[in-house]
């Protein structure tokens, strides 16, 4: 699936700074810090903390310096991953046009960000194109229960290791992937 994120800006010099991806939903406390934090775990795994610069927003501004949901950070929690540092903010019009990527997490969210990115819009894709099986929403959990935040954060994991596979092929490593210490033994 490689091919579907855009090139670097052509602006910077090669290497000279990491490759810029946000992730966008509506309030920023759900799908897109759920998909931050998800990304960056796997880009560390991959050696490639260094070379991609990952941030969320929303597009809507009613949760700006909040937490995610409690329920996205319980999700989170339970999958191994850290919740804590968020706070949730807004893109805006200069934000946005300093992305290789943005990623909106619905095709509503991908239209306000097009909206908003002016020369930037052809950066813009929905998240799921990415989606080894088939693109589409990330249906939003904020109404629902519990099993709608799990489904988030599947859907998220299956994008996010597509997402790095792509990076890795183009992008060098900048840092070494971690290793683990043999099992039942110390390293």
């Amino acid at each position: 699936m490689t091919g579907v994120l855009p090139t670097p800006r052509p602006t910077r010099a090669e290497g000279s700074a990491p490759y810029r991806l946000a992730v966008v939903c509506l309030g920023n406390i759900c799908r897109s810090p759920v998909a931050d934090v998800v990304i960056e775990a796997r880009l560390a795994a991959a050696g490639l903390a260094d070379a991609v610069d990952v941030r969320s927003f929303g597009t809507a501004g009613w949760h700006v310096g909040g937490p995610m949901d409690e329920r996205s950070a319980a999700v989170l929690t339970r999958g191994g991953y850290d919740a804590t540092r968020h706070r949730a903010r807004r893109l805006t019009a200069d934000e946005a046009a300093g992305f290789d990527a943005l990623l909106g997490m619905d095709a509503s969210n991908v239209a306000d960000v097009r909206a908003l990115a002016g020369d930037a819009a052809d950066r813009v894709l929905l998240f799921r194109d990415l989606d080894p099986e088939g693109t589409g929403d990330v249906p939003d959990p904020y109404e629902g229960g519990p099993d709608g935040f799990d489904a988030t954060l599947a859907v998220v994991e299956r994008v996010a290791d597509a997402l790095v596979a792509e990076l890795r092929a183009t992008l060098p490593a900048t840092s070494p992937a971690p290793t683990r210490a043999p099992a039942g033994g110390a390293a």
